[in-house]
């Protein structure tokens, strides 16, 4: 009988030690999944935006855009650079970007002088996608925007068609700027598929709201029977706008800005502006953040190993959407702006 209970005791002690050993090794387990999840975390790709002008509402869609980007992805993002147009500032706030080794950076191509920094970053094992404006002399990755042509061609045949195909028109712009030249030809090009539509000069507004002022009201002064203005940023749009009001031209005068800032939507809804053309800008900054993320993470076997090919897979152009504003959609986008920070 002694026999038979010592036997059960053993088996009883050897289950109730392989159960603790379970329970150990399971709760171990445990562990180093939690200890894997942190590390995981606190090893998150970061990238950064570097870019210049910030304090300009137009780049309020911009940080939302990229700041959300992130958070689609599951990375860290961050925005850097100078809130003024200051390339010495912008180039420094670039050169400690590359510092901190983030997984890609996105900046905006506003000058040629980027162009070292760019390769200077490709160089250190970062890929850059450009964002706006683009330097395809560097070694970026891939630009991601707006095509300038199609900003002037689509704000072109929206006025044209409001004029029904005829009428004078004045373009505001910032001659000898390749952005704005661009955008000053695909007006024009839109213009010449109307036979009625007369191209009567072009005004120089020095990006100065002042300076447009002016301007536009000479060239109303110049050309009596002017029927339009349109201005290839929103300086000349509120420019035109502000000489139309002032000469009692409202609804007689048409008038299309460009970009989506509160106050030119402002005076779409009261009737001051026409319309005017708006860039695809909360989306610019989230496309060119999935660019770089998919060629770190989830770039396509073009070769057996891309990298030591030196292959390049993925677009090397995104041309974001342009939309045309009105009054009968202004108001969607005067609530995005407040969106944007946070009111």
């Amino acid at each position: 009988m002694k026999k038979i209970l010592m036997f059960i005791l053993v088996i009883v002690f050897i289950v109730s030690m392989l159960a603790l050993g379970s329970g150990c090794k399971a709760g171990a387990a445990e562990e180093e999944v939690a200890e894997e999840e942190v590390a995981e975390e606190e090893v998150a790709e970061e990238y950064i935006y570097v870019s210049c002008m910030g304090n300009l509402e137009f780049f309020n869609a911009h940080k939302y855009g990229w700041q959300w980007g992130g958070e689609v992805l599951g990375v860290k993002t961050d925005y850097v650079g100078p809130a003024e147009y200051d390339m010495t500032a912008m180039l420094a706030a670039f050169d400690a970007a590359i510092a901190r080794n983030p997984a890609g950076i996105v900046v905006f191509a506003v000058e040629p002088v980027l162009e070292p920094t760019i390769n200077q970053a490709v160089a250190a094992g970062i890929p850059v996608v450009t964002i706006l404006g683009d330097l395809p002399n560097s070694d970026r990755l891939a630009f991601v925007g707006s095509n300038q042509f199609d900003l002037g061609y689509v704000g072109g045949k929206n006025i044209a068609e409001a004029l029904d195909g005829e009428g004078k028109v004045a373009i505001l712009s910032i001659p000898g700027v390749q952005m704005f030249d661009d955008r000053e030809e695909g007006f024009r090009a839109a213009f010449a598929e109307q036979p009625g539509i007369e191209v009567v000069g072009v005004g120089d507004t020095k990006a100065d709201t002042v300076t447009a002022i002016s301007v536009a009201k000479d060239m109303l002064t110049r050309n009596p029977d002017l029927n339009a203005f349109v201005g290839t940023d929103s300086t000349g749009g509120i420019g035109a706008a502000t000489a139309v009001k002032e000469a009692g031209l409202v609804g007689k005068v048409l008038t299309v800005s460009m970009d989506r800032n509160s106050d030119v939507l402002e005076k779409i809804l009261d009737g001051t502006l026409t319309g005017t053309v708006a860039q695809d800008d909360a989306a610019m900054p989230f496309w060119a953040l999935l660019t770089l993320y998919h060629y770190n993470n989830n770039q396509a076997p073009l070769t057996t190993d891309n990298k030591a090919a030196g292959a390049l897979t993925g677009p090397s152009v995104i041309n974001t959407y342009v939309n045309y504003i009105d009054k009968t959609n202004a108001a969607y986008y005067l609530e995005a702006n407040k969106i944007y920070t946070g009111d």
